[in-house]
């Protein structure tokens, strides 16, 4: 179960309200697109009709995996190490049914690990289930259970609800595995970023009722559609305190067209710029009346803001028309197109607005790979690599930390771990050796002798060590 604070995995379905607009008699302000309800009557009005259409298609997630661990401490005591032994570990959450032969969208929470998925639909049949795709990054995983030629209810994605905070929204999931269960709520917020969660942490907040179980979810409008999936609440209690965050619906369906297409990872674009976002003196620098935008602190050579004319200096106030203020607004909205897509990113460059297409590609570089070090010297247990933003992308690292060698993995038993090595280190040099390719790497340790001299990078400073192997 994924924690923030006290953060506990969660289900959410939003709600919007889309009653139609009423006139507005204050000067100046533009007309509102909804309308809170109009009598007391409309009050009474009961969401009954939202539920039955899409209750069908929320099902229940469980999943299991066996973990080993030491549980006699008298032989930890004695021979540093006890009898391991297996215990089955069990997670219980909810999904919706996206595909009618079967297609499932959940949380990755939900299924990490697992050695065993199911599946109970909405009339307490059971069906085992396949990962087709599980994303971390976003927290979301794709699952497929066989019906057959059955066609099962499905929830449709609706990643063009623009929702706004108050409107209204239902929770519907498998709380405390008491069964299905419908909760309401409004938005509280969207686009909530730096809460931690994920890689894309770009939420929306809303105060439904929802506890664990609840993960993985459709949020659902008031025309039945899924808006978001929930994924975690803030609680010091371990259940709802009314702040719930769910993923929205456009990296949703990400996910699960990248599933349908056969892809075993979600291929994102990449704008290839560092940014932070501008703050009052920034702002007052620029000659802004207020803080507004994100400041390109750096520019990937080659990349798609660089041939699109980006620069270093440049506020980028707008991407595809929705105004952005931190890199997670950036990494959301840029990196929700469709590659080959040519985005308007609009621009304050000296002085002056102006807007530019930047093509959506993904980030250069080779994803996975790697180099896992042998034999008996310093790095023996590492997993190294030559850094691309590509790579970067894929582990989370900032791919403007460095460029060279990286450590991505150090595993326990290795020598590397009990000489300190942390993943993110760069390795710089070995016995006075330069370090800049995985060859290098290699050669370097092919060399025989018991002292060993290695210069690594982190936090933007060189250590050198020296070891007796």
């Amino acid at each position: 179960m994924r924690a923030y604070r006290a953060l506990l995995p969660a289900l959410v379905v939003l709600a919007s309200c889309s009653n139609p607009g009423v006139g507005s008699s204050a000067q100046g302000l533009p007309e509102p697109t909804k309308a809170p309800p109009s009598s007391a009557t409309a009050l009474k009005t009961s969401f009954a009709p939202v539920v039955k259409k899409a209750a069908p298609a929320v099902v229940n997630v469980s999943s299991r995996r066996t973990v080993r661990q030491r549980v006699d401490p008298f032989w930890d005591f004695f021979s540093g190490g006890g009898v391991p032994r297996e215990r089955m570990q069990q997670s219980l959450g909810s999904g919706a049914i996206v595909r009618a032969d079967g297609v499932i969208l959940t949380n990755n929470h939900n299924i990490e690990g697992a050695d065993e998925v199911m599946v109970q639909l909405a009339d307490r049949r059971e069906f085992s289930a396949k990962v087709l795709l599980a994303d971390p990054r976003s927290d979301l995983a794709v699952l497929k259970i066989d019906v057959g030629g059955e066609k099962l209810p499905v929830i449709a994605i609706d990643d063009h609800e623009q929702l706004e905070v108050g409107d209204l929204v239902l929770a519907i999931g498998n709380p405390f595995g008491v069964g299905q269960t419908v909760t309401n709520g409004i938005v509280s917020a969207t686009a909530r970023s730096s809460v931690g969660i994920t890689d894309f942490s770009f939420f929306i907040q809303t105060d439904a009722a929802i506890n664990p179980g609840n993960s993985g979810g459709p949020l659902v409008d008031m025309d039945g559609d899924l808006v978001g999936v929930n994924t975690a609440i803030l609680s010091r209690s371990g259940t709802s305190s009314g702040v719930g965050f769910a993923v929205p619906a456009q990296m949703a369906r990400q996910v699960v067209g990248a599933a349908l297409g056969g892809a075993d990872a979600v291929v994102r674009p990449w704008l290839g710029a560092r940014t932070q976002p501008v703050t009052s003196d920034i702002a007052r620098s620029l000659g802004l009346a207020a803080p507004r935008g994100v400041l390109v602190a750096d520019v990937w050579p080659g990349g798609a803001a660089a041939r699109a004319g980006i620069a270093q200096g440049d506020v980028i106030l707008e991407i595809d028309g929705k105004a952005v203020s931190d890199d997670s607004g950036v990494a959301y909205y840029f990196g929700g197109k469709r590659p080959g897509q040519t985005v308007a990113v609009k621009l304050l460059q000296d002085g002056r607005e102006s807007s530019v297409g930047v093509r959506a590609e993904p980030a250069p570089g080779k994803v996975a790979g790697g180099l896992e070090v042998q034999g008996r010297n310093p790095l023996q247990g590492a997993l190294v690599a030559q850094l691309s933003p590509a790579l970067a992308e894929a582990q989370g690292i900032d791919p403007f930390i460095g460029k060279g060698i990286v450590v991505l993995k150090v595993s326990g038993g290795g020598i590397a771990a009990q000489v300190g090595l942390r993943p993110g280190d760069f390795i710089r040099g070995i016995n006075g050796r330069e370090i800049r390719t995985e060859s290098d790497v290699t050669q370097a340790l092919s060399q025989t002798g018991r002292r060993w001299s290695v210069t690594i990078e982190r936090g933007g400073q060189q250590i050198t060590s020296n070891f007796s192997l």
